[in-house]
């Protein structure tokens, strides 16, 4: 059983404040694990305390020096690559290739930022003036439950590579992982107070580093919902603030696409990390015309997604990552149901053989209009919903008919063709003829999908503010 109680603050770990205890949970047994006692609000001022004093120090610390930690917070994650793998598993859920995945992705962020930090500018000449990029100051970065050893690491990675100390606030629902990772980072023997580490409530943890003077920079991965209280709450103190929020990416299949190449590329999408990926292109764009052949090839893939225990390598789909979860997924299908949409796979309940865990039997919905509660709500679960279009004006203009704009994907057997219709796109990322990201390039959204970007250059320039320095003639 675990038992965590403790915070990492100014390079130890150290018991935490704070009493509230919470239990966790094996999301595919449903059985409990071990327990984490939250860190409350005191913990958070140590925490930030401790960056502030580690922070002058790192913002005059060179390139070289911090290309140094990274390579060196690399090399330490990458040791204990199996060990966040597992906590993953145990603790989310997630399949065995996703979570594969995810425990290399923590430690290549590193060695990516590293990368972009070589050849970074951080003096350049503009007219008569100098603009030197400079340490936005201590950063507070609040990391998700199902993307938390990545979103940790890709956080921390840009935060240094700028110069900036950091409170990090993993969510509370996710100790396990963070634990793993925080055990990875200490490894790297960096000075104190560089990074801390605590896990508490948004209601006191959260709302300290998003009130306190002593934050310069938030940057938050998570909901719309909690993403504007973020923003609300900084903005007193006039925070810098990056937020990755909800999404509902459209998948646009153009006319001239192969289906049977494509759809089984477009339910990866859509079901990658057991649904509950802010990326997850969960509205599915047909021609009207080939809707029928469709929906048959979707019916079949779907039917034959592997869904059950996350440790084998044949699963596809694991359990979500809560009872929570699971009941806002039962209620969405439900939704969808009671609107009038034609069930084309899955539906309610668990699937056949799993009476415990937080299964959902993914889930296929056809005649989707765009209006419709499971067309518009990031549901956060393997939920599909295919919507037919007339032409490719009509498919650009429902893909833009949305609150958000994290994601796109768009399939066509002309590529000229498909990069047109990204550019209409209002999305921060448009994938074309594929589902992988490049990690190197900028992430974010547009419209209620956020503000700013994380990754590579543009990442590490969220925690960078330009000085302009212009001189009389005659000074040296």
């Amino acid at each position: 059983m675990w038992n965590i109680d403790q915070a990492y603050i100014d390079g130890a770990f150290v018991p935490v404040q704070g009493s509230e205890r919470l239990e966790i949970c094996n999301p595919a047994t449903e059985r409990a694990i071990g327990t984490v006692t939250l860190a409350n609000r005191e913990d958070a001022k140590r925490a930030i305390a401790a960056a502030n004093r580690a922070q002058p120090a790192l913002a005059r610390s060179t390139r070289a020096q911090r290309i140094d930690m990274l390579r060196r917070l690399e090399a330490a994650v990458l040791a204990r690559t199996d060990r966040i793998r597992e906590a993953t598993i145990e603790e989310y859920g997630g399949p065995l290739a996703r979570s594969q995945w995810v425990s290399n992705y923590a430690s290549q962020c590193f060695a990516t930022t590293a990368q972009a930090l070589r050849d970074y500018a951080f003096e350049r000449r503009l007219g008569e003036a100098t603009v030197v990029m400079e340490p936005v100051g201590v950063a507070g970065l609040i990391a998700p439950w199902n993307a938390a050893a990545g979103s940790i690491c890709s956080k921390l990675a840009s935060a240094i590579a700028a110069g900036c100390a950091s409170v990090v606030k993993p969510s509370e629902l996710g100790p396990l992982q963070a634990q793993a990772v925080t055990e990875a980072l200490h490894d790297a023997g960096l000075p104190p107070g560089v990074f801390n580490v605590l896990l508490g409530r948004g209601s006191d943890v959260g709302d300290e580093i998003a009130t306190s003077a002593g934050i310069a920079k938030i940057s938050f991965t998570g909901s719309t919902q909690t993403g504007k209280l973020i923003a609300r709450a900084g903005v007193d103190t006039m925070k810098r603030v990056s937020l990755a929020l909800s999404g509902k990416s459209a998948t646009l299949v153009l006319d001239d696409a192969d289906l049977a190449a494509t759809l089984p590329l477009a339910l990866n999408a859509a079901f990658m990390n057991n649904g509950q990926a802010c990326v997850a292109g969960t509205r599915l764009l047909i021609p009207r015309v080939h809707m029928k052949a469709a929906v048959e090839l979707v019916r079949v893939a779907a039917a034959a997604l592997r869904v059950g225990d996350p440790r084998d390598p044949a699963t596809a789909i694991g359990p979500l990552a809560s009872q929570a979860q699971f009941d806002r997924v039962q209620h969405f299908i439900r939704r969808g149901l009671a609107q009038g949409a034609t069930l084309v796979a899955g539906g309610e309940g668990r699937p056949e053989g799993l009476e415990k865990g937080w299964f959902v039997r993914p889930t296929v919905f056809a005649e989707v209009r765009n209006d419709m509660d499971i067309a518009r709500e990031e549901i956060f679960g393997p939920v599909l919903s295919m919507i037919g279009y007339g032409d490719e004006d009509e498919a650009i203009g429902i893909a833009n008919d949305s609150p958000y704009g994290l994601q796109a994907y768009v399939f066509s057997s002309d590529a000229q063709r498909a990069l047109r219709v990204a550019s209409r796109l209002r999305a921060g990322t448009v994938l074309v003829n594929r589902i992988a990201p490049e990690l190197a390039a900028p992430f974010g959204g547009v419209k209620q999908s956020g503000v700013g970007r994380e990754f590579g250059v543009f990442g590490m320039e969220a925690f960078l503010e330009p000085k302009t320095i212009a001189a009389a003639d005659g000074i040296a």
